[in-house]
């Protein structure tokens, strides 16, 4: 049963040369799922401008995504291989540390954002928008930091 996917190959689409698109496209479909995030948080605290219904301290784990989707982006795949950062600060192993924070921060967030979701809202049965929001604007964001990171790379499209 193991690898039977090994010669499976996905139909080639001859109508687009998805090559030279390739950064273009992972670009616009992160740079949308970013925005939708932030639009969508930023929709709830209008909506719910008390701060008994959405705390305003709940709003840093969005900041802390939005910084973890800048580091993470900062460094290149080359600087993290070390084909192209050999100076610097710790050069290839100071990119690896960046980056690993970086993730680290993201994930971070993720999980803060679950447990504001559950231990704020759903567990205290009040109108749970605002803990969704929280949660699928974290959300998005890291499914955009994912896609610009590695949705760009030529050895994941071939």
């Amino acid at each position: 049963m193991a690898g039977f996917l090994d010669n499976f190959r996905w139909p080639e689409c001859e109508c687009v040369d998805w090559g030279e698109k390739r950064n273009t496209i992972a670009s616009v479909i992160a740079g949308v799922l970013f925005f939708t995030g932030w639009w969508i948080l930023i929709d709830a605290a209008v909506v719910h401008s008390d701060s008994k219904e959405l705390n305003h301290a709940f709003h840093t784990c969005g900041v802390f995504s939005t910084v973890a989707f800048f580091m993470i982006n900062a460094v290149s795949n080359a600087q993290v291989r070390g084909d192209s950062y050999s100076d610097g600060c710790l050069g290839r192993t100071g990119a690896r540390i960046w980056l690993f924070i970086g993730f680290m921060m993201m994930f971070g967030s993720l999980i803060a954002s679950m447990w504001i979701l559950f231990g704020a809202y759903v567990s205290q049965g009040i109108p749970v928008y605002p803990g969704l929001a929280i949660f699928f604007q974290n959300a998005l964001i890291f499914f955009s930091t994912l896609i610009y990171k590695f949705g760009r790379t030529e050895e994941l499209w071939g």
